[in-house]
């Protein structure tokens, strides 16, 4: 067909373009009908799947030439990049990759994308010789559709632009997040949710050149483009920042000209590396942010509060405007392009650290792997002798460590250096500490292993991950597992499901030759009597979960308890539920929620918040209390509810502002600080409006990294050392717990980070405080986690703390 004969997408879909919001589905049909009829121009991939089955697509526009060369186009790229073998000739083509509605209710974005398509195929075909135009028009389908349904059913008829009407007020949780409520927009680096890691395939086998991420914010704001505001990452390249500022320049001048407000250098810094601007740009794109103003406030249209009517059909137009400004200033930079691109990742000269050695956990090793892998980064095992010297991670100084050939080398010698750089390295520079997000996210504490950032390249090879294989042994008492990792817990959380009886001992044990720490589990033939196939069950499992059983000869240790001692517990198979609604952080029970699915495999029942007063607590053992505002739920009636469910042996668990509820309360142990910060003649009464915000940040932690102290001797913290990393996020601070509870995680003195931001008035307000503790109650008991053990899902080690929440703390 020719591009004259081209429906646009307003005939296509019979209503004009930002009089109604599309569904998924629709907006796949277009891309569907273009690529079918403009074939020798388009080229449609489907590259995924999400949670609730939806399609992601992927599209490539440009010539027909190129659309012939394509997979040659690709190929010189990586070459380009040093990512595959092969010299690269010099290409006067840029790629440039632009991502849609990666936040559902932020809606506009993925019309412009069906705007933009058919743009490049009619108007704009010029820009297609030398570009190709990657676009994925909706990265979040499942966010967007649980949006726009909600809106089709909702909104008036005509909209209605009044701010307090239904239809610009969105019900819990909002069509923001993905199915497990998981926001995509920080999950790039992290790839815990299913459209990430796909997405992530398909991202690597380009590695474009440009990539622009489009979003939208509160109604009250003007639309922001690049360039980004500070802090820049230090890997970021001089032509990096120059070149967005062109980009920026040339969608001004649109903008300018039709009398658009717009804004740049704020709010949006690049330097947490999980967003769509920066995660590409660390992969040597130039990585940007633009933001229309809308978001789920705004529906077909909205008066916001200077009186000024924000459409929908307005929002498409700014993002297409800036989606085919950035195409044309790519167009006609595509040598420089393609030069600094090669630049970026010959990264050998300009870094500190040369390799990045861990050791520790093979669990955690194996994780660590696991991530690396969704990246396309190499690593190897390590090959020299003796001590490593360099930045010891656990010591937060400089030292060594005895080398092993079990540890992992991760080495910024290789293309993806610049982004291995940014992910293991143990500080951040900041030129700014005024930070859109965390400030400190370094691997080696996230996922619990000790490491040595080198300045020297150590040598490293390859070798395969060892196979555990278990056999049954007719003879034993019981077999037994080391707890030291999420895996165990998984393995724990199968076997219950199987009907299958399993204690942990709560002190060390030897025993048959073997040694057992805190924790570890006890499956005993005894306890399984009339569990038919035992062996089979148990080996079996054993074998699929890669762990590593020891048969038992005797219960009788040789020393510490013997298997039938009263310090060898039962594990229950707990029935858990968790608390769910408006009144929940939707970020916290999504991550809770995503754990309990599709990590520990276990059973996970929620409960609507606002029906508290009603529900039968006794059908459960355990009720998980996400961070949220629980004012409204927990009057006196439904907390003295809650309290007689503890006392009778129920079990809470609560997270961050949950704690809020228990707190300060004459029934309960948990007490906020009383530190207060000595009143100075240069108080907050004085200081300047214009520096208000910056004061402010003095008494913030933005993200950082703490060691704190851990009782490794208590069930929730068995297979933990005893020090701990905490990712703190907010500054909540409580008194240790009195003598009849237990302070299982806590600051000492010193509570200044050893990585990432925290204001100078925080350090005496930490300390001595509670991170993680138990409070008894009656025959039940309430677990409070002050820090967010499951941040984004990405913060491995403290996985387990929750897992023997649980299963062990009992």
């Amino acid at each position: 067909m020719s591009s004259q004969n081209l429906e646009s997408p307003s005939e296509f879909l019979g209503y004009e373009l930002g009089t109604q919001f599309s569904r998924h589905h629709q907006v796949v049909d277009y891309f569907k009908y273009v690529s079918d009829e403009m074939s020798t121009n388009v080229k449609l991939v489907q590259y995924g799947e999400t949670n609730e089955r939806r399609p992601l697509y992927v599209t490539y526009i440009s010539s027909e030439d190129n659309i012939k060369n394509l997979e040659q186009i690709r190929n010189n790229n990586l070459k380009n990049a040093g990512v595959i073998e092969g010299d690269s000739t010099p290409s006067n083509i840029a790629i440039v990759w632009l991502s849609y509605n990666v936040h559902g209710n932020e809606a506009s974005s993925s019309e412009a994308s069906m705007k933009t398509l058919y743009a490049l195929l009619t108007k704009k075909k010029d820009l297609l010789k030398n570009t190709v135009v990657i676009i994925d028009p909706c990265l979040n389908p499942d966010g967007r559709d649980r949006y726009v349904n909600w809106f089709n059913r909702t909104a008036s008829t005509p909209y209605n632009s009044d701010q307090q009407a239904s239809e610009h007020n969105e019900p819990w949780p909002g069509g923001r997040p993905n199915h497990y409520l998981f926001d995509l927009n920080r999950d790039w680096v992290w790839a815990t949710q299913k459209e990430t890691q796909a997405r992530l395939k398909i991202y690597n086998k380009w590695l474009p050149q440009v990539h622009v991420d489009f979003h939208e914010q509160g109604i009250n704001e003007h639309y922001y483009f690049a360039p980004a505001a500070e802090p820049f990452h230090e890997i970021i390249t001089d032509w990096q920042r120059d070149f967005q500022t062109q980009i920026g320049k040339n969608n001004a001048s649109y903008f300018d000209k039709a009398g658009w407000l717009f804004f740049t250098k704020e709010y949006f810094d690049l330097l947490y590396p999980s967003y769509g601007d920066t995660y590409p740009t660390y992969m040597g794109a130039i990585g940007m942010t633009f933001e229309q103003a809308g978001h789920g406030r705004a529906g077909l249209g909205v008066l916001n509060d200077e009186n000024e009517l924000l459409t929908l059909t307005d929002r498409i137009e700014h993002h297409y405007t800036t989606g085919i400004s950035t195409i044309e200033v790519s167009s006609q930079n595509t040598e420089k392009l393609n030069s600094e691109f090669k630049k970026f990742f010959d990264n050998t000269s300009r870094l500190k650290y040369k390799s990045f050695v861990l050791q520790g956990n093979s669990d955690n090793i194996e994780a660590l792997k696991s991530l690396l892998d969704k990246h396309d980064i190499h690593y190897g095992y390590n090959t020299s002798n003796g001590k490593i010297s360099g930045y010891e991670y656990f010591k937060a100084s400089n030292g060594s460590l005895n080398s092993t050939p079990n540890d992992l080398v991760v080495s910024t010698n290789q293309p993806k250096g610049n982004i291995v750089n940014v992910l293991f390295e143990p500080h951040t520079k900041l030129v700014d500490s005024l930070t859109y997000d965390i400030t400190a996210w370094s691997l080696p504490y996230a996922y619990g292993l000790d490491a040595i950032a080198s300045e020297k390249l150590i040598p490293s090879n390859s070798k395969p991950s060892a196979i555990i294989t278990n056999s049954i042994n007719p003879n034993s008492v019981a077999y037994m597992l080391n707890w030291n990792s999420l895996k165990d817990a998984e393995f724990l959380s199968y076997l219950l499901q199987q009907q299958v009886n399993i204690r942990f001992t709560e002190k060390p044990i030897t025993t048959s030759g073997l040694q057992f720490n805190r924790g570890s589990l006890i499956i005993t033939r005894s306890d399984n009597k009339t569990l038919q196939d035992f062996d089979t069950i148990v080996i079996k499992a054993a074998n699929t979960f890669h762990r590593q059983l020891y048969p038992i000869k005797s219960g009788f240790s040789t020393s510490g308890p013997d298997l039938g001692s009263d310090n060898i517990k039962i594990i229950h198979n707990p029935k858990v539920a968790i608390l769910t609604g408006p009144n929940v952080l939707s970020l916290n029970y999504g991550s809770l929620w995503h754990f309990f699915e599709a990590e520990l495999h276990f059973p996970l029942t929620s409960l609507p918040s606002s029906n508290f007063s009603n529900i039968n607590l006794n059908k459960y053992h355990t009720l998980l209390i996400p961070e949220g505002n629980y004012k409204d739920i927990f009057d006196k009636k439904n907390l003295e509810k809650l309290q007689t469910w503890v006392k009778s042996g129920g079990k809470v668990i609560a997270f961050g502002s949950a704690l809020k509820i228990f707190s300060n309360k004459e029934e309960f142990d948990l007490k906020t600080t009383d530190y207060k910060k000595e009143e100075k003649k240069d108080s907050i009464n004085f200081i300047p409006y214009a520096d208000r915000t910056r004061e402010g940040i003095k008494s913030k932690v933005l993200g950082a990294i703490y060691k704190i102290k851990v009782d490794n001797t208590h069930p929730l913290a068995f297979g933990y050392p005893s020090n701990y990393f905490t990712l703190k996020n907010d500054n909540y601070a409580f008194n240790l717990l009195g003598k009849n509870n237990f302070n299982i995680a806590y600051f000492g003195e010193d509570t200044k980070p050893i990585s990432g931001f925290a204001g100078s008035d925080t350090y005496n307000a930490l300390k001595n405080t509670l991170v993680f503790g138990e409070e008894r109650l009656g025959e039940g008991n309430i677990i409070y986690f002050v820090d967010d053990i499951m941040f984004r899902g990405f913060w491995e080690n403290g996985k387990l703390f929750l897992a023997n929440a649980i299963f062990l703390d009992n």
